[in-house]
């Protein structure tokens, strides 16, 4: 497909743009560590929010979407559904923890919470972990996903050995990595603002060209079902009664219900964590850090998904062999295509140029804050702790933005490495969930139950890898249809690694009451946990409004779950459906509203 001069000036335009904004904040960025990092803990709440939903709308989330559709069906998106109410908890149960810890990172948390060497060496083993393997890891697979697109848009006729579409794409690497060096977290802010209102206004356009060019909505639905070869397609919950039902009851629960505490994932960590963390630690303070959490919540899984879905529809629709690459085990070719495939296909000139910006915006905004947060990690966590504690800002101004360049180039590395070996983003998203396994139950409880120690998080992470290959190597072992669902494996997993760490904290010393104390007295966490605790901190009072707050996120977990398949109901025409479902949503709304706007014992941020 050729581009363009019109598509051209489109893309010209965008990338000039994002540079302007680099250079725009250059100074500002300059001036502290904290400003780089933490955007001097500024940022208000709209902008915080939306550049964590920019964050999370990566080149490889529109085609993992498909992915998972041409396999199983609408309700095949359980798989990060799922996270829905692990992110809930964090808008009203640790946003507010998170931004009165006033950390800059989420590992720098562990040596506020715990004491001596364990904690130091937790500290700088997850710090490397996090910037160095599972960063360079994420920006390997957004880098896969972007050389998805482009050879399917603009490169088809690419010989499958041609790395033209890589060094294309490292190209654009070396572009966000000038905006991204120079500019510091504002402006990866800004710039994830302007690149999520292109992004979103692309993919509602192609979703509107893309109904229109099958028939409308009427024809959508019967050309999904006939190529899907089952009306399951459509259903939000999976038919377990179905004769060709992939996911049986068993399985959905365990995801539904396990899936939020059982795994690490970013952008979805148990009580928070990463980027997210980051976001809510540069802002205003506690209230701003809960509006911006909820506005991404909300956005993250109720307005954003759809036109990724009607478009997966829609490329169902015109390519019955989606399915086919879905179903079969052996084949290399990857369902998630179908979405580029529907831009080749569908977008005229000036539409391809402003669809290749949107993944371009897409890609560079996840681009730029991972360089960001992973270097926070280098210079926070690593350099100015362990190497040069008394530093001053201006040097270590200057090696953040050396961090933020090796950061770039590791992810370039493992990205290489991807290519070369062909790891699809589908196998990416499995591994990454896996190594994360285990670890969610240790994230939340460190913050309710004073008991938890060091040595907890280092028997959870130790525990949860040794059963992750145990487990993997006794399934691998049986026959395919002996084996049990990933869901359950991760399960295993996780409700294993809780027992082992829970043995090994209470075989271990508890941290010290005064490194207790401190905490307790700056964080003010709430919870019977904290009764031997509170007991030596008096006159620290807590909010006292744990068990309102946990509700408060089971009915914010509501909203989500019934206004999901709600815009869905709408766009198909099931207005009655639609209508009932909305009902639902908004009775649980009225009740969040009334319990999270009830006084609290102490001043507290939660006035909606």
């Amino acid at each position: 497909m050729q581009l363009s001069a019109l598509d051209w000036t489109i893309i010209a335009g965008y990338f000039a743009l994002a540079l302007g904004i680099g250079l725009y904040f250059k100074k500002r960025a300059g001036s502290s560590f904290v400003e780089y990092f933490a955007s001097g803990r500024s940022l208000p709440w709209w902008i915080a929010g939306t550049s964590m939903v920019a964050t999370t709308f990566a080149a490889d989330t529109p085609l993992a979407v498909t992915g998972l559709i041409a396999k199983n069906g609408l309700a095949g998106n359980w798989f990060w559904w799922a996270f829905a109410l692990g992110g809930m908890l964090t808008v009203f149960v640790f946003a507010k923890l998170w931004r009165r810890a006033e950390v800059l990172t989420d590992v720098e948390f562990i040596e506020l919470r715990y004491s001596g060497r364990p904690a130091a060496f937790l500290r700088g083993f997850r710090a490397i972990y996090v910037a160095v393997i599972v960063n360079s890891f994420i920006i390997g697979w957004v880098t896969q996903a972007m050389l998805t697109v482009l050879r399917h848009t603009v490169l088809t006729d690419l010989p499958e050995d041609s790395w033209i579409d890589f060094w294309l794409v490292i190209g654009m690497l070396g572009i966000t990595g000038v905006y991204g060096i120079l500019s510091g977290l504002w402006g990866v802010a800004i710039t994830d603002m302007l690149q999520f209102v292109l992004a979103m206004f692309g993919c509602i356009t192609l979703a509107v060209v893309a109904v229109d060019h099958v028939g409308g909505i009427e024809a959508l639905k019967e050309s999904t079902i006939k190529n899907f070869g089952d009306t399951q397609v459509f259903d939000f919950i999976p038919d377990f009664g179905s004769a060709a039902a992939w996911m049986p009851a068993g399985v959905f629960i365990a995801l539904a219900l396990g899936q939020w505490w059982a795994t690490w994932y970013p952008g979805a960590e148990p009580g928070g964590g990463g980027y997210i963390v980051q976001r809510m630690a540069s802002c205003k303070d506690e209230k701003h850090a809960f509006k911006a959490t909820l506005f991404f919540q909300l956005a993250h899984y109720c307005i954003r998904p759809w036109p990724w879905i009607i478009v997966a529809f829609a490329a169902l629709s015109m390519y019955p062999e989606l399915r086919e690459w879905a179903l079969d085990p052996d084949s290399t070719n990857d369902p998630g295509a179908g979405f580029p495939m529907v831009i080749a296909e569908l977008a005229p000139s000036g539409l391809l140029g402003l669809l290749l910006v949107t993944f371009f915006a897409a890609f560079m905004s996840t681009i730029s804050t991972q360089m960001n947060w992973g270097a926070s990690y280098i210079v926070n966590d690593i350099y100015k702790r362990f190497v040069r504690p008394d530093a001053d800002d201006r040097h270590l101004v200057k090696m953040s933005r050396i961090a933020s360049g090796l950061v770039l180039v590791l992810g370039a590395i493992a990205a290489f490495i991807m290519r070369a070996l062909s790891i699809s983003v589908a196998d990416a998203w499995a591994i990454l969930a896996a190594l994360g396994g285990g670890l969610g139950s240790v994230f939340l409880l460190r913050w309710f139950w004073w008991r938890v120690n060091a040595w907890s998080e280092i028997a959870a992470m130790t525990a949860s890898i040794v059963l992750y290959v145990a487990v993997k190597v006794w399934q691998d072992g049986l026959a395919p249809a002996d084996q049990m669902a990933g869901q359950y494996t991760s399960l295993i997993v996780a409700t294993g690694s809780l027992g082992i760490w829970l043995v090994v904290t209470f075989l271990t010393a508890p941290e010290p009451m005064e490194r207790l104390t401190k905490f307790y007295k700056k964080v003010r966490p709430d919870g019977p946990g904290w009764a031997p605790v509170a007991a030596n901190a008096t006159e620290t009072r807590p909010d006292g409004n744990l068990g309102s707050m946990i509700t408060c996120a089971l009915l914010g977990t509501g909203i989500i779950w019934l206004m999901l398949p709600a815009v869905g109901a709408f766009i198909f025409g099931e207005y009655g459906k639609g209508f009932g479902l909305t009902a639902g949503a908004v009775a649980c709304a009225l009740g969040l509203f009334r319990l999270a706007n009830r006084p609290l014992q102490t001043t507290g941020p939660y006035s909606l």
